[in-house]
């Protein structure tokens, strides 16, 4: 019994006294543990299948999507409504995720500097849109956010359209090749604002 005790007491003394052994257990754990719980979402319907209603983004919306995370929209606007009643009541049914299984990557997030805008999709008109993003003052005094009025000044690269398709349809974005051919008409002429309101407009439809 002294023998294992004193055993045991020389196996903790050594991996307390041991920086890298006691790192490599911990990053030990922490994988075991993250694997068992992530592994089984990859094998779970309500995770990998598109909710009802769901559709790969156009183009013009794929663009505008690139200009949301390009100006770094998600800095202070989440696309998560959390399952508590405040929350649902305030942005409508809490987000789920095959919401977004053509989202790569998602944009949950969870910082509200701004307001959520997983529901925001059909709320305002593309015209309210436009306004707020040209100077979001004119309809919320208070509202700290900067203007992107240039946005209306930048075309979409029109060209670059069907190598994006491409790499979404490799991530399993379901984009046929006739969607592929026809990207550049479908941007062609478009701006940078035209592009982001198309895709603010679409969030959160798919579940209403």
């Amino acid at each position: 019994m002294a023998n294992a005790e004193k055993s045991t007491g020389f196996t903790h003394e050594r991996i307390e006294t041991s920086n890298f052994l006691m790192i490599v257990l911990i990053v030990l754990v922490i994988a075991v543990g993250g694997l068992v719980e992530i592994v089984p979402l990859f094998f779970q319907k309500s995770t990998t299948q598109p909710v009802e209603g769901l559709k790969p983004y156009t183009p013009l919306q794929l663009a505008g999507r690139d200009v949301y995370l390009r100006e770094g929209c998600y800095n202070c606007h989440s696309q998560m409504v959390r399952p508590f009643q405040a929350e649902t009541l305030r942005y409508g049914h809490y987000s789920v995720a095959g919401e977004f299984v053509y989202d790569h990557p998602f944009q949950w997030g969870s910082k509200r500097t701004g307001p959520d805008l997983a529901r925001v999709g059909g709320r305002y008109s593309d015209e309210w849109h436009r306004i707020h993003l040209n100077n979001p003052r004119d309809l919320v005094p208070e509202s700290n956010m900067p203007a992107y009025s240039w946005l209306d000044k930048k075309q979409v690269k029109a060209e670059g359209m069907p190598r994006r398709m491409e790499v979404m349809r490799t991530l399993g974005v379901p984009y046929t090749d006739e969607d592929i051919a026809g990207s550049v008409e479908a941007v062609k002429g478009k701006t940078d604002m035209d592009a982001l309101v198309a895709y603010l407009q679409v969030l959160g439809t798919a579940m209403k």
